[in-house]
């Protein structure tokens, strides 16, 4: 085993990426895996708060909107996350949680096809998600069909000219898998549908092209892969070729064709524009701003060529360990269907998530049996990935040994 410490030594040396772990304000002796739910305190945050709050905010006051470009962050943040999508300017837009901006998304989705009743959701959906597609049926009076990845395209068929929108998440929160954007996208299509895609555990892990792909919508959070901090605002990408017709539920006075004149009835702007609600959060706005530079110049390919490399490596790793605490490697192995986290089946996945915490190791664990190790190119190195398999193993014999005194298996 210290052979292998010594060849992780060595690939970090030679890795173009590892300047931009010191980018990353991580505590010592601290190895984090679990940028899949909150992702590290860039070091361009802090500073850039603190002229926020202490010079715009402090001296500039309201002049901030128009003077310090407050105004126009939502669009303009959203236009630098449009590229990390793939989505060309005019079409993202921040503001809003997660939650907001999924059910302004689906909605919206139900009204470009209002002939269609029938409202898909991935079952293996993250819940959130799921919630608000059964909220936005209520609504609308749609009818649910829930169905895993496996089971879309027969059901796909078996609506075929009712199916109006269908959300799904790019990659399965719990496993890791990642689907095929394009390739479903299509299939939705084929069926008359509309493509709502979550992007919350994809975007800034993997390469996405949403433009390309022919996406219709989505969504995504700005806390995890974006590292934007704990609430930062989502996203809502909405293609050129539905903006005209987009009609959202949740409207707001800053996606009024003309906010100043504070006219009783909404007007939407044009373009993206529309898609804005109220008064932006702009903290929080442009404390993910700030965050997505180390992103942006690393580029998401090649974060996504190390962050392969690093599950490549945890996967050899665990196969090297006793049968007896060897865990299942859930998400696939094949680098096309692999997303940004690898999870492992193991007993008791959140005590040893807890577990591994007590030793510096930062995981997270769905229940009843997956541990989640995020693998994020930017800040992950593979000494950290051997210390954390080499802990993994310690937490795990304990508590085999601890099964076996009483007499379990």
């Amino acid at each position: 085993m210290e052979s292998t410490r010594l060849w992780a030594g060595k690939e970090d040396a030679e890795d173009p990426l590892a300047a931009f772990r010191a980018e990353f304000a991580l505590p010592d002796g601290v190895i984090q895996l679990n940028g899949n739910s909150l992702g590290p305190l860039p070091r361009t945050v802090p500073g850039a708060l603190d002229a926020v709050v202490r010079r715009q905010w402090g001296k500039h006051l309201i002049r901030g909107w128009f003077d310090d470009g407050w105004f126009d962050a939502p669009e303009r943040v959203g236009d630098r996350i449009g590229r990390l999508i793939g989505a060309d300017p005019g079409q993202t837009v921040v503001g809003e949680s997660t939650s907001v901006q999924l059910f302004n998304a689906v909605a919206a989705a139900a009204r470009l096809r209002p002939d269609r009743r029938v409202l898909v959701c991935d079952a293996a959906n993250f819940p959130t998600d799921r919630y608000l597609a059964a909220s936005v049926a209520r609504v609308l009076g749609l009818r649910l069909v829930e169905c895993t990845a496996g089971e879309l395209a027969a059901v796909l068929q078996a609506h075929r000219g009712e199916v109006g929108p269908v959300l799904f998440g790019a990659v399965d929160f719990r496993s890791g898998e990642l689907l095929d954007l394009a390739g479903t996208t299509a299939r939705i299509h084929a069926a008359g549908g509309i493509a709502v895609w979550d992007l919350s555990h994809a975007a800034g892990a993997v390469p996405v092209e949403v433009d390309a792909a022919g996406v219709d919508l989505a969504v995504g959070c700005g806390y995890k892969y974006l590292n934007g901090g704990p609430g930062a605002p989502a996203y809502l990408y909405a293609a050129s070729r539905h903006q005209a017709a987009l009609d959202l539920p949740i409207t707001g006075w800053h996606g009024h064709a003309r906010p100043f004149e504070m006219a009783g009835a909404f007007e939407p702007a044009d373009g993206i524009t529309r898609a804005r609600t109220g008064t932006p959060q702009i903290l929080s706005l442009l404390a993910l701003e700030a965050a997505l530079d180390p992103l942006e110049r690393a580029g998401v390919a090649a974060v996504r060529e190390k962050s392969l490399r690093l599950g490549d490596c945890l996967a050899a790793l665990v196969r090297e360990l006793p049968a007896e605490i060897r865990p299942e490697v859930v998400t696939p192995t094949e680098h096309h269907r692999r997303g940004g986290h690898v999870a492992l089946r193991c007993p008791d996945a959140p005590a040893v998530s807890a577990a591994l915490m007590e030793r510096g190791v930062f995981t997270d664990a769905r229940p009843p049996d997956l541990l989640r190790l995020c693998l994020n190119g930017l800040y992950v190195s593979y000494t950290d990935v051997f210390d954390a398999v080499a802990a993994f193993a310690e937490v795990a014999a304990a508590g085999s040994g601890e099964r076996r005194a009483k007499g379990e298996r």
